[in-house]
């Protein structure tokens, strides 16, 4: 290759245009952007399949979809989206603020604690309060002995499973999302602005409420959306209790009464909900926004005294407790009890299923995302822009939907190309990917991307883009550049994608249930099997193993939110 010589003057231009543009044009697109825009579409087709079934007659079957239960997983779909929402934002604000500006005991090992909750998928308590709370269970037995009573008629005890009981549980789950949004608007929120108010007079309470809380709205927003989404897209919870969603929707109409058309259009409504949700979030942000200056000064807390300090304290202590601390404890009870099945054969192999699919869904979901980030770096141009956007959608889209996204075109294939080898040389091929580990690593990526993306983008916009001009100044292609001068930067930033994409895989219950080969089962679906099947105790080891894996992504989150903490 001819070397064009590069004046310092039109370093830029001159690199731009002849290192880069000159290599891999097909028609004015690089290869980078052909490659970034393959991907996206890829990544997105099953959204796009869901929305296609929209326009797919199907009048009988709604109608008598519309007769028995379409009512009943609307209403159970708003009510908890409207009761989980109410709880995380109550939990979720008022304990970032009480982290963030007040003094009490404690305090310091309580603004991590509180992400502990995100360690337990919701359907893991679930089966941990139901044998907690049961008739048979420690509390109502223990209230029965206390006062003497007889049977459940002679009082009342509220019903874990049931719709209530959901939106409880999910709150407590979901609510470090709003918590950690929040408490890191609260720690960038100018100095001054707060101390502007307590000098016009403002008591504590009318300083967050006037000041503060306005200006933490759209993150309050943001984590409200991210904790929402989750609330759609969960089943090993509503599926329990029997409380009747879109999500237990999709699956009962596919495998229960083998309706593909009617489970696409379900997924397709839920699908709407999630873009409704979408759009209230942005809407928010649009009118939300608050411009202040960046003081980086240590805001005096405010030091709570008497029974306030002891009132923080509780406030914060009381989600962790619900929602890791008992759960975490009555798992490792029931898990001693059970010690000697840890010799079963069983239990390794769904360990293993677990660990294989987990470490491919990260390795996969890594790559594509850094392809994507330094795609993106390359051409910062908004179709560019646009298509990784598109491709990190997924995980606003609940793994119901994914799945039925990916079975309905994979099927039709199989179908297709079983037909045209029966009818040609008269063999049968079967599903070949229906049904499979390939078609089980796709839903991940598509639900899982933007986890990685994030993780990787953050990282790789610290590296400085003159650096960039030096490898190129060198003769370094893009390829070149990102293997020998970024990777080894963006160390970090890589190592967490991988850790929150496996930690994902391991928790995910609906992708994996709709879409897993025949017998082959992970430890989130033997936990939820057995619990299905009121074998509450020996669900414990295979539930405990989740939670255990869950704990890696908090203890990340809670070291970034101390940095944050002492940057400040």
């Amino acid at each position: 290759m001819r070397q064009v010589p590069i004046t310092p003057s039109r370093q830029s231009s001159s690199l731009l245009k002849g290192v880069f543009s000159k290599q891999g044009w097909l028609g004015g697109v690089n290869a980078w952007q052909l490659g970034v825009g393959a991907i996206a579409l890829l990544i997105a087709s099953p959204v796009l399949v869901v929305l296609t079934g929209l326009f797919t007659p199907a009048r009988e079957i709604w109608q008598h979809l519309a007769e028995t239960v379409l009512s009943r997983y609307i209403f159970n779909s708003l009510a908890l989206l409207f009761g989980v929402g109410v709880g995380v934002v109550g939990i979720g604000v008022s304990t970032a603020w009480l982290v963030t500006t007040c003094q009490f005991p404690y305090r310091r090992w309580l603004e991590w604690a509180l992400l502990l909750p995100l360690a337990a998928p919701a359907y893991i308590l679930a089966f941990v309060y139901t044998e907690f709370l049961e008739y048979y269970g420690p509390v109502q037995t223990g209230l029965r002995t206390l006062f003497g009573w007889q049977s459940i008629n002679a009082y009342w005890f509220p019903d874990i499973r049931s719709l209530g009981g959901a939106i409880a549980l999910l709150t407590l789950v979901l609510y470090p999302y709003v918590y950690l949004l929040t408490r890191v608007a609260f720690l960038e929120q100018s100095t001054r602005t707060l101390e502007a108010s307590r000098i016009l007079g403002c008591s504590p309470w009318q300083s967050f409420w006037r000041v503060a809380l306005p200006l933490a709205r759209p993150a309050i927003a943001a984590g409200t959306a991210l904790a929402l989404m989750e609330t759609l897209s969960d089943f090993g919870t509503v599926q329990y209790f029997g409380v009747d969603t879109f999500t237990t929707g999709i699956y009962r109409t596919w495998f229960g009464m083998g309706e593909r058309i009617a489970a696409t259009q379900l997924a397709a409504l839920l699908l709407l909900f999630v873009l409704a949700l979408i759009l209230v979030e942005q809407w928010f942000r649009r009118h939300g926004r608050y411009y202040q200056t960046r003081n980086r000064s240590v805001l005096s807390r405010y030091h709570l005294r008497g029974w306030r300090r002891w009132s923080a304290l509780l406030v914060c202590l009381i989600p962790i407790t619900l929602g890791f601390l008992l759960p975490a404890l009555l798992l490792l009870i029931d898990g001693f009890r059970h010690l000697d099945r840890i010799t079963d054969r069983q239990l390794w192999e769904y360990a293993r299923n677990s660990l294989v699919l987990a470490s491919l869904g990260a390795i996969l979901a890594g790559a594509i995302a850094l392809f994507l980030a330094y795609g993106l770096r390359l051409h910062p141009s908004r179709p560019m822009q646009f298509s990784v956007r598109l491709a990190a959608m997924g995980y606003a889209v609940p793994g119901s939907v994914i799945a039925v996204g990916i079975l309905v075109p994979l099927g039709r294939f199989d179908n297709t190309l079983d037909a045209w080898m029966r009818s040609t040389f008269d063999i049968s091929t079967g599903l070949l990917l229906s049904g499979t580990i390939f078609a089980l690593l796709f839903a991940y990526l598509v639900r899982f991307l933007a986890v990685a993306f994030n993780s990787v983008e953050a990282s790789l916009n610290r590296i400085k883009p003159s650096l960039d001009d030096a490898a190129r100044s060198l003769g370094h292609s893009p390829a070149s550049t990102l293997r020998q001068v970024h990777f080894p930067l963006m160390g970090s930033g890589l190592i967490t994608a991988l850790l929150l994409v496996f930690v994902d895989v391991m928790k995910e219950l609906p992708a994996t249930l709709l879409i897993r080969p025949f017998n082959f089962d992970t430890l989130a679906i033997r936990a939820y099997q057995l619990a299905s099947d009121e074998r509450l105790a020996e669900a414990a080891l295979p539930a405990l193993a989740v939670v255990l894996a869950g704990i890696v992504p908090v203890i990340l989150l809670s070291r970034q939110i101390q940095k944050t903490d002492s940057a400040t």
